[in-house]
């Protein structure tokens, strides 16, 4: 598929770009879009030599400014390709110019691998398998939270490092009341007692990534983490925090509503919550004894990021992937918001 009507992509001028900036890059060139995620959109470039890349750019349409910044994704995944061991694709090149696609883009390696979006892609996997893949989306975890920011080039990602929790609460709510479709008492009521009741940090900012899961990794062979993904939410912060946000992606059986739809980890092979906070606890050291107010700041923080899909969708951008309908979305919000207020309740806020 190489028509330049393409949405959000005009493929005859990209297909130009790559020849000229993109080593090896031998047209005609197909470009076809993934389906993942409500945000920025990633298309799968293959080329008549046979090379396969990544190209990645920010939603056609009702983009918030300071939430699909292309250079800023770009600086960070090629930060830690050059000078880290946290696994990355490839960056291969980055363009601006707006007179080519209308919207900043980047390209980079395409990692093939398995990508645990739902039960269907997780159900054939061994406790074996499972227990590999968890031990090193945990582990690699702990490795980007140790990353030396000064010393891969991101000492300006954050102007702020300390007082994590607090610059999360005030950027949500900016950017809620910027994309504002409807009124939310509950968000309100909630970000004011979250504010009052901020932890202290307990140990030095971190490269928080922002959207860590499964979802947002791609497993190799043999099970291990071959690349983190998605990097757009990524920021300099308090490890505990980013890891607690990722902890809430790992849905049980037993739980009465869960942030994915369709999540892998209810594949009975894998472990539990408790065993996982365990894992990361034991790896990296760290005091896990604030719990509950983390627990109840990330339904917050989800409840807000939903009702930015839900904001956008109502302006007519999707991301190129299925949703349910708005009405639905909006009252997944509305739970999030009472499963926050019920965490803020037993924490005492």
């Amino acid at each position: 598929m190489n028509k330049t009507s393409i949405k959000g992509l005009d493929s005859k001028a990209v297909g130009q770009w790559l020849t000229t900036h993109v080593n090896g890059a031998t047209p005609p060139f197909n470009f076809s879009l993934i389906a993942a995620g409500g945000s920025n959109l990633t298309f799968r470039v293959t080329d008549a030599a046979g090379h396969t890349w990544a190209l990645r750019r920010p939603p056609v349409s009702a983009r918030l400014a300071t939430a699909h910044d292309m250079a800023r994704e770009w600086n960070i995944m090629s930060a830690l390709d050059r000078y880290s061991d946290v696994p990355v694709p490839k960056m291969l090149g980055y363009c601006d110019d707006l007179k080519v696609n209308q919207a900043p883009f980047y390209v980079m390696g395409f990692v093939e691998g398995l990508i645990l979006r739902d039960q269907a892609s997780a159900s054939h996997l061994t406790e074996a398998q499972c227990l590999t893949a968890t031990h090193s989306l945990i582990d690699t975890q702990v490795a980007f939270h140790s990353v030396d920011i000064d010393a891969v080039g991101l000492s300006g990602l954050a102007k702020t490092r300390s007082h994590y929790i607090e610059r999360q609460l005030r950027r949500w709510r900016k950017q809620i009341d910027a994309a504002k479709t409807r009124e939310l008492p509950l968000l309100d009521s909630l970000h004011q007692r979250l504010s009052k009741n901020i932890p202290a940090e307990q140990t030095r900012p971190g490269l928080a990534h922002g959207d860590y899961r499964f979802d947002n990794t791609v497993l190799a062979d043999d099970f291990r983490i071959a690349a983190v993904l998605d990097w757009e939410l990524c920021t300099v912060g308090d490890p505990i925090a980013d890891f607690i946000w990722s902890l809430l992606y790992w849905a049980e059986p037993k739980d009465s509503i869960t942030w994915l739809l369709d999540p892998p980890t209810l594949n009975p092979h894998f472990i539990q919550r408790d065993a996982v906070v365990e894992r990361y606890a034991q790896r990296s050291g760290l005091d896990l004894s604030k719990l509950d107010y983390y627990l109840a700041f990330s339904w917050w923080k989800q409840a807000c990021i939903v009702e930015g899909v839900y904001a956008r969708l109502k302006q007519g951008a999707s991301g190129g992937m299925k949703v349910d309908s708005i009405d639905t979305i909006a009252s997944r919000v509305d739970s999030y918001l009472a499963m926050a207020t019920d965490l803020a309740d037993q924490a005492s806020l």
